[in-house]
């Protein structure tokens, strides 16, 4: 977890609001919110039309169809290798995409985002140097999503 500096939050960045009689500081700017809103909302299109059930290459055979009906950028299945004391080790990970460039993003049809896959998505994280991560849950009537930041 990443503590913020007590002086970021008189920083235009937060916002105060209160809960339940306790006044908290927020983020106001979500690390790429524009490019997840529609990343997310192509995910929503494929689980409206195809509804759960499918094996995750179904989803990602459609979402793939639907990043490039949208002109959104992606890589499907790309492969990060792990460094170790300055020497590429043999294992490595492959996430299911990297969109707009920024962005792992995770597909699962489990029963909930648990867990393994937010470790998982931290480990794809670590691994590629980039700082956000999302996993999409196709497994269930209504879809998930969780936002992963590294």
């Amino acid at each position: 977890m990443q503590l913020v500096p007590t002086h970021w939050f008189n920083s235009p960045k937060f916002v105060k609001i209160r809960v339940n009689k306790i006044r908290v500081n927020i983020m106001a700017d979500v690390l790429f919110k524009e490019e997840s809103y529609k990343i997310i909302g192509a995910c929503y299109e494929v689980h409206n039309i195809l509804g759960h059930g499918f094996k995750e290459a179904v989803y990602k055979d459609a979402l793939e169809l639907e990043f490039k009906r949208l002109e959104i950028p992606y890589n499907r299945e790309k492969a990060f290798t792990i460094i170790y004391k300055e020497q590429k080790l043999k294992h490595f990970y492959i996430a299911d995409f990297v969109v707009y460039g920024t962005i792992i993003l995770e597909i699962k049809i489990g029963n909930y985002i648990g867990d393994p896959y937010i470790k998982q998505t931290l480990n794809y994280l670590k691994a590629s140097g980039m700082r956000l991560g999302i996993v999409i849950n196709f497994g269930k009537p209504s879809l998930e999503s969780q936002r992963v930041i590294f």
